[in-house]
């Protein structure tokens, strides 16, 4: 477990964060700002699950932000030339399998889709949709990260099946895909 006595460390006052190896490097840096955006898809996560309540959906998705945890450490661990660490945190493909599973199971009772949808319909699915648009933006920026360090390519995964999971989850919110609402191409003009 991690032990946190002090908040604020003063180690990040000239704009650097340290990796869990002990290097250092610019805040800004691509692989910084992968591990920012799933804090951030974290965080989004929490708040559709307050707008879930009490329901299997809300436990599945603690389980999810647990994994994001360790997704972030995962980032934030160089990956060695040779052998990993053994004391590596990293994500796994049994992880990636378990979403799998799971957009498999709800995927199975949803209307199917006969148009793009709109983010919305229930205030829960709402909060599903924006948990699923800044996981994208997660991908996005470890992709990026991708192309100049080398990253686990399971976290990756992760991350794209992650965002599968909340589209789907935000159709079973709005009734099994009967509250959607859709896309109606031009309808504004």
């Amino acid at each position: 477990m991690v032990k946190l006595n002090k908040i604020y460390t003063r180690t990040g006052d000239a704009g650097t964060t340290g990796l869990v190896d002990g290097s250092r490097l610019p805040k800004h840096a691509p692989r910084m700002q992968a591990v920012g955006d799933v804090d951030e898809a974290n965080s989004a996560i929490g708040l559709a699950i307050v707008a879930i309540g009490k329901a299997p959906e809300a436990d599945w998705l603690t389980m999810v932000q647990n994994d994001l945890f360790d997704l972030g450490a995962d980032l934030a661990t160089p990956m060695p030339e040779g052998e990993d660490e053994p004391w590596a945190l990293r994500i796994i493909a049994s992880q990636v399998e378990r979403l799998e599973g799971q957009i498999d199971a709800m995927n199975a009772d949803l209307q199917p889709l006969d148009s793009f949808i709109l983010p919305g319909g229930s205030a829960a699915a709402a909060a599903v949709h924006l948990a699923r648009a800044i996981t994208r933006r997660a991908e996005r920026s470890a992709t990026a990260a991708a192309a100049e360090v080398a990253l686990n390519p399971q976290a990756l995964a992760y991350l794209n099946r992650l965002s599968d999971l909340l589209f789907v989850l935000a159709r079973r919110l709005n009734g099994n895909g009967a509250g959607d609402v859709k896309w109606v191409p031009g309808a504004s003009r």
